[in-house]
């Protein structure tokens, strides 16, 4: 399926993304909505490649049960592979002689009408040739997924170069769109390309001096390799080969070009939670366990026994082991913030800290290279949407009912209970016996509360009474409020906890779970990766 054409002057990367429910009989019609591509070379000479795709599966068309992803050569390592919704996915070599690929295994069969995207990254050794067009340099060129029988709407490229080469010693196979900082040490060429016909193709290099890696390859190049890998084709298909050797005769004598500079963005990072964008719009600290508390509560996963002079709280049933329930599974923050509860009930803080570093190191990697002006924006959109979900609703019940689905993402406004008051104002709020979330407030923070819920058990007999929209907006803001002030003992030991995130050394595959790039130096991106990287060469549906 992949071959490495080495008559080329710098490495030709070819990858194939094959989708199937059954290789042999699958019947149906897709499109590629975006194809993006990110490859890191690396100084010791290997490439790591970080995909992400974005299938739809037409209507009237078989489920798609998993997808295979060509790898260029044999000497490769599987990294992690994702989908949208976080679930990591199954992932193994199923390579087979000069056929090598990766499958990876849908969490859930993709069916007709619907989108999904995945992510898989790999590491790829001895990948770096020498370049003959230009003595003392080195490079890759590098094509990324073509699709005979689907157009791809959006396709991005972006090649991280090793540390060390900038835009003054690199030479491009085509101009790039834009030239970007991926970090204080490494720059990254990008090329964005737009609805790419079925089986349209394009193919980018790049080419650097030697020095700036410590490996790579210097085998026979040019018609000796050629030679050596299409003998016996040569024997059977004369006629093709000769046509071959002309297009990479092409290929070789074509010159690289100095490239310009445009600019271009990506857009925003989606598929966080509630509780990871609030990290990104910059609530505070207190602010985000508080809502990592609620968003326990919401599960029915704990229950707040006191909330002065601290929050003190009670594991409830199935969530001793501090890991959730076959029925309710907990996010890694929800874990940590349980592995901080001490017996006594209260929390620690330094393993509270630790909850919001993880959270903190975790968001930063999903974002890394995406935009983050426009991820933030994005998720304050969000909120708005799900205030006026709230403000729009016909009556109480369902501006109730919709306020509890939305409640984490609510929390994203700074001034809820402003906002809360706005949204009830002149009709009342109708509580569910089922909202652990509200009976703590209720319970801690109402003067005279008037309505004790049950939190052992599934229901309680008993409407819970209306509450007066103004009233309801007041003990919002004051639980919100009063929880911040006192998740923690020491507020300022706490604070003093939270460190910044040591730099990550590398590892094979060392971009395991990048999450994008941001070619836009207007964004303030903390670096640059594609915007969610895929290298493939010719897919198509099976």
């Amino acid at each position: 399926m992949v071959t490495r054409r080495s008559s080329v002057a710098v490495l030709t990367v070819t990858l194939v993304l094959v989708l199937a429910a059954n290789a042999e009989c699958w019947t149906g019609s897709y499109s590629i909505q975006e194809e993006n591509v990110k490859v890191w070379i690396n100084p010791n000479g290997s490439i790591d490649l970080f995909y992400n795709i974005t299938l739809w599966l037409a209507p009237a068309s078989d489920n798609i049960s998993f997808i295979e992803v060509g790898q260029p050569k044999g000497d490769f390592t599987v990294g992690e592979a994702v989908d949208q919704y976080e679930n990591s996915l199954t992932a193994s070599d199923q390579s087979s002689e000069s056929d090598y690929k990766v499958r990876v295994y849908l969490s859930s069969p993709l069916t007709a009408g619907n989108t999904i995207w995945l992510t898989l990254a790999t590491n790829v050794g001895h990948m770096v040739f020498t370049d003959d067009q230009n003595p003392g340099n080195v490079g890759i060129q590098f094509t990324p997924s073509w699709w005979p029988q689907a157009p791809v709407y959006a396709l991005r490229v972006l090649i991280v170069l090793p540390p060390g080469v900038n835009s003054t010693i690199l030479k491009t196979s085509v101009d790039w769109d834009n030239f970007l900082s991926a970090s204080e040490t490494r720059w990254a060429a990008y090329w964005q390309r737009e609805d790419l016909q079925p089986d349209q193709r394009y193919t980018f290099g790049v080419s650097f001096p030697k020095e700036f890696v410590q490996n790579y390859e210097t085998g026979p190049s040019g018609l000796d390799v050629f030679l050596q890998q299409y003998v016996p084709a040569l024997l059977v298909v004369g006629f093709f080969i000769m046509i071959i050797i002309l297009i990479a005769f092409a290929v070789r004598k074509s010159k690289y070009l100095m490239p310009s500079v445009s600019m271009e963005t990506l857009g925003a990072r989606r598929g966080l939670t509630a509780v990871e964008a609030s990290y990104l719009v910059d609530l505070k600290p207190p602010r985000i366990v508080t809502e990592i508390l609620y968003s326990l509560l919401q599960k029915r996963a704990v229950w707040v026994e006191s909330a002065n002079p601290s929050v003190k709280l009670k594991l409830m049933a199935g969530f001793e082991n501090k890991t959730g329930t076959a029925e309710t599974h907990l996010r890694y923050y929800e874990i940590d913030f349980l592995e901080a509860l001490k017996e006594d009930g209260t929390l620690d803080e330094e393993k509270l800290a630790h909850t919001v570093m993880y959270l903190r190191d975790t968001v930063e990697e999903k974002l890394r290279g995406y935009c983050r002006r426009d991820t933030v924006n994005y998720y304050r959109t969000v909120a708005t949407k799900a205030w006026a979900q709230v403000e729009q609703a016909g009556t109480p019940e369902l501006a109730s009912k919709t306020y509890d689905e939305q409640l984490l993402w609510l929390f994203l406004d700074p001034d809820v209970g402003a906002r809360t008051e706005t949204a009830f104002r002149g009709r009342e709020f109708e509580p569910s016996p089922l909202w652990l979330w509200y009976w703590y407030g209720y319970s801690h923070y109402m003067p005279h509360p008037t309505y004790t819920p049950s939190v052992n058990v599934p229901g309680q007999t008993g409407k819970p009474p209306a509450i007066p929209g103004a009233d309801f907006a007041n003990n919002i803001a004051t639980a919100v409020e009063n929880t911040s002030n006192s998740i923690v003992l020491n507020l300022e030991r706490f604070a003093n906890a939270i460190v910044p995130s040591p730099p990550k050394a590398s590892s094979q595959p060392a971009h395991h779970n990048a999450g994008c790039v941001c070619a836009c130096a207007a964004c303030a991106c903390a670096c640059v990766c594609v915007s969610c990287a895929c290298a493939c060469a010719g897919g198509g549906a099976g």
